[in-house]
């Protein structure tokens, strides 16, 4: 079994994820006026085809919702995770901005 970790690493501005102590993802972030703008996942090669980067983007989607703050899905892969449960996380996308992104 693994023993998969998620934190928030503020000094680095990204979400890693990590399997049995190995980094194996990373969202990368910036944060402006009430909003954070995930710009890039990454999942190591080694890692893939395991749902891990879907994981540590929704780990990274639930943070801004409890910072209180809003997305802005600049990694298409985050508009995809958006688009697969958006009545979990439509909602963090200002509804203005959505279009941009292919989001309903």
């Amino acid at each position: 079994m693994m023993d998969v970790v998620m934190r928030d690493n503020h000094q680095r501005s990204r979400h890693e994820l990590r399997v049995d102590g190995d980094l194996a993802g990373v969202v990368d972030y910036r944060v402006g006026a009430g909003q954070v703008d995930l710009v890039h996942t990454e999942v190591d090669a080694s890692f893939a085809g395991r749902g891990l980067g879907t994981t540590l983007v929704e780990f990274a989607l639930r943070d801004a919702r409890a910072r209180g703050l809003k997305v802005v899905p600049s990694c298409p892969f985050v508009s995809v995770v958006i688009a697969r449960k958006p009545e979990e996380f439509l909602d963090l996308v200002p509804e203005e901005r959505r279009g941009e992104f292919g989001l309903g």
